[in-house]
């Protein structure tokens, strides 16, 4: 028996004849799957443009912020003259007392914190499980979508208000000063008058957060803090604690038309029997400057955007152009070993003489302050450039 294998003849391929309209049908079959193809394509890219560019106008949840959040900010930096100078910070040190930061939002992926310290839980690392804190943070820092007033300050952020509602105690608030003053910062900004209740205030609870403040601007460090949001009918008559005290710069909040928002303390400074209230006298008047405090673009712990109210916006934004200031004219920092309150109340004069009253004002006015900030003119002021 042989071996070999040897292949079956097949039988003939009888040709199957096409019907006539064979080759119409993969013609239509062809331009159909063309066309799906095309609307597919189609959808994808209409779908991207409107997850990037119109979910959640309110910024809970979004790829970028909305296209009102970016113009508002570029009203807003126009209006302070942020857009009129090429200052950046470098060199300033910063230290927010707020709820933390969430060093996570993309926004903040160039930040390197100078120093951090949590005196609610003692945590090690940086984190903020109110949201508060980390908004702020992005008026000073952000540099992404939102742009700092001054992204490049070496900042500290000392985490002083819970994760509940974003309140904190005096005495704690207190104890968060003095670490910043530990750590040599040139300006500490305090955003805790601008919530209502952020800050309960005991008179007799002993050192609180004036104490500390007054202490920390002896040594010629600049103390900036929210004039509070209890204006209008429900105004308890004047400017939040902290922000009282005599030589912290007290801030107010305006509205895109250059208005006084609404929400913003008034100030008393013509003096009370009770509560005993000396009257003010300038550059020390209640609140001192204003700032963008309504509608507001912040960043936030959601890996997010939000656009807020409130004098606490407010407060950063003249916190980062002190910072620039401080840049411009080292001669103020309190680096300089010749600083102290003095330095303090020479940089108050500047604001005096550099904010822009709004129309028809003479002198102090007790929503306006001297007038809004004006960031360019403020570094005129100083005489250095």
């Amino acid at each position: 028996m042989s071996d070999d294998f040897t292949i079956p003849e097949l039988p003939p391929v009888v040709p199957i004849e096409q019907p006539q309209n064979a080759i119409l049908y993969s013609g239509d079959l062809t331009l159909a799957r063309k066309v799906v193809s095309i609307g597919i394509s189609l959808l994808l890219i209409v779908s991207i443009f409107w997850l990037v560019n119109y979910i959640d106008e309110e910024g809970v949840f979004s790829l970028r912020p909305s296209e009102e959040a970016i113009s508002y900010q570029g009203k807003y930096s126009e209006m302070i003259q942020l857009d009129d100078v090429s200052l950046d910070g470098e060199g300033i040190s910063v230290c927010i007392v707020d709820s933390g930061i969430d060093m996570t939002h993309p926004d903040l992926s160039r930040l390197s914190l100078a120093g951090w310290r949590d005196f609610i839980s003692n945590e090690p690392e940086p984190y903020d499980d109110n949201g508060h804190g980390t908004s702020m943070a992005g008026i000073l820092v952000a540099d992404g979508w939102i742009k700092g007033v001054a992204p490049s300050v070496d900042l500290y952020v000392a985490k002083a208000l819970d994760g509940v509602n974003g309140q904190g105690s005096d005495e704690v608030v207190a104890q968060a000063i003095d670490w910043c003053v530990e750590q040599n910062v040139n300006v500490i900004s305090l955003s805790l008058g601008g919530a209502p209740g952020i800050l309960p205030f005991n008179p007799f609870s002993g050192r609180d957060s004036g104490d500390a403040a007054s202490d920390a601007i002896d040594e010629g460090i600049v103390v900036v803090a929210a004039a509070g949001n209890d204006g209008g009918d429900d105004d308890d008559g004047d400017v939040a604690h902290p922000s009282s005290e005599q030589l912290v710069i007290s801030v107010g909040g305006v509205t895109l038309s250059e208005t006084h928002w609404s929400g913003s303390s008034i100030g008393d400074n013509d003096g009370s029997l009770f509560p005993l209230l000396l009257p003010r006298q300038d550059p020390n008047k209640k609140p001192e400057i204003v700032a963008p405090g309504e509608s507001v673009p912040v960043i936030n712990n959601q890996n997010s955007w939000s656009i807020v109210d409130g004098t606490s916006a407010s407060t950063v934004f003249v916190t980062g152009a002190i910072a620039l200031l401080l840049e411009n004219s080292p001669e103020l920092s309190s680096d300089n070993e010749q600083s102290n309150s003095d330095t303090v109340t020479q940089i108050k004069q500047l604001i005096l003489n550099s904010v822009k009253a709004r129309e028809g004002q003479e002198g102090h006015d007790n929503n306006y302050g001297y007038g809004l900030l004006q960031i360019n003119d403020l570094l005129i002021a100083s005489g250095s450039i």
